[in-house]
This record gives structure tokens, C-alpha cells and sequence, in this order.
């Protein structure tokens, strides 16, 4: 998943990407209200960490201006906890509220139940068969035994899952899951979903395919359901699949 950190205070801008980036997140960051606003309407992201009081543009302009035009999910962060601040930010469109001082786990705890509720899963895991993905700890079981995941592989299986019944473009996947600083020239995702080095005695969860007419990644239940005859793996274009 991928996060906007808007803050004008550089050493929390500093602590909470890497707070961020810790548990997974691709971060981009912005330490001015314009320029936050900026990325916030010409990239989209799962969610924002807006701060309030800063200069050139404040938190609640921003919010504003935002929410004119995109969806976006955003979380309040400021040192002015008191009741008419909070409900200022929730009426003009922020989703949720954080004040400083604060601790990192109710933030990121926050955060995970924020994009959760935004893409219609409530709940903190996600049950497909003998597979569960457990969105709190990030760990992914099949039969009950734990299959290990790369962070960004994990992170595709994340996002693939939270949008299953989709095809996921590889542009989308990129733009969800690597941050300002990455290479998207680079061909990580494939790479991750193709990696020669996994455990020959764990059963995959990462496959690859061809499939008719179709170009980009998905969730699928099974093979036999979701790519039912021969005709289905001819084609010139490559799927990437997760099969369960």
C-alpha cells in the first residue's frame, strides 16, 4: 500500500516514513501544503497522513482543495487534539484524527483500519479457502502452515487480495506499491511474482499464466475455476495470477 506523509516538521517527516516504511508502507513524502496537495491530486494513493498547521498551504485548505476533486482517504495528524479541531476535520472530509502527542502503534493501527474500510474489508483478515492473509501482523497462512513473503511480495498478495475480482494493471501495481524514489522502468513485480529462490517444499501462491485478452495481475480462487479450458492460456498477453 501506498501513503502520502504531509508534514512540515522535518523530523517528524523523517520518523514517521520510517515508522511507515517499517510496517511495510511505500511512502512518499511532502513538507510544504502545496506541495502536498500537488501529489495528492496527480497520483492517487491508499491513503493520507495530513498535518495541520503548516506554511503556504494548511491542512484544512488542503483538505478542501482535496476533496473537490479525489477520495482519498485522510488521517489528521496535528498537536491540536481539543474537540473543535477533531470536529472540523471530520466534517470537512477527513476520515479519520490523530493528535500529537501520539503513540506509533494506534497511529499505524489507524492507518490499517482506514484502507481497510476504504477498500469494503472490514475485517483485519482475509479468509480464501485453506489461505488466510492477516492484514494486522502481515503473515499469510495455507492449511494452517505459515508461507514466507518478501515485503513487496507481501504486498502485492495484499493489495491483489483486497481487490480480488479485479485485474490489476501493471501500471496500478506500481503505483500502489513503490514509492517516488523506486525505478518504474524496473520489472520488481514480475520478478516477485516469479522468484526462482522460493522453498521448492512450499506449495506457490505466485504463478504465472497467459490469458486471453486480458494484461495485468488478479486473485483467483483456482486454476480449474478461473482458467477452466486450454483455450483460456493462449493469447499475447501475459497475466500474473495467485492461485489458492
Amino acid at each position: 500500500m501506498k501513503i502520502l506523509l504531509i508534514d512540515d516538521e522535518l523530523s517528524m517527516l523523517e520518523f514517521l516514513a520510517k515508522t511507515f516504511r517499517e510496517d511495510g508502507y511505500a511512502v512518499d513524502t511532502s513538507s510544504d501544503g502545496e506541495d502536498g496537495l500537488y501529489k495528492a491530486q496527480n497520483w492517487d494513493y491508499d491513503a493520507i497522513v495530513l498535518d495541520v498547521l503548516m506554511p503556504r498551504l494548511n491542512g484544512w485548505e488542503v483538505l478542501k482543495r482535496l476533496r473537490q476533486t479525489k477520495k482519498t482517504p485522510v488521517l489528521m495528524l496535528t498537536s491540536r487534539d481539543g474537540t473543535p479541531e477533531r470536529v472540523r476535520g471530520l466534517d470537512n472530509g477527513a476520515d479519520d484524527y490523530v493528535g500529537k502527542p501520539f503513540e506509533a502503534p494506534e497511529l499505524l493501527a489507524r492507518l490499517r483500519a482506514l484502507i481497510r474500510r476504504t477498500s469494503n474489508h472490514a475485517q483485519p483478515r482475509i479468509e480464501l479457502s485453506d489461505v488466510v492473509i492477516d492484514l494486522t501482523t502481515r503473515t499469510v497462512t495455507r492449511a494452517g502452515e505459515p508461507v514466507e513473503f518478501r515485503p513487496r511480495e507481501y504486498a502485492i498478495l495484499e493489495y491483489l487480495a483486497l481487490h480480488r475480482g479485479k485485474t490489476i494493471s501493471r501500471t496500478e501495481l506500481y503505483e500502489h506499491l513503490c514509492d517516488e524514489n523506486d525505478d518504474t522502468l524496473s520489472n520488481a513485480i514480475d520478478v516477485h511474482i516469479g522468484r526462482p529462490d522460493r522453498d521448492p517444499a512450499q506449495p506457490r501462491l505466485l504463478h504465472s499464466c497467459l490469458r486471453w485478452g486480458l494484461m495485468g495481475f488478479t486473485f483467483v480462487a483456482s486454476l480449474a475455476s478461473d482458467l477452466s479450458s486450454e483455450a483460456d492460456l493462449r493469447g499475447p498477453y501475459r497475466i500474473a495470477c495467485y492461485f489458492i
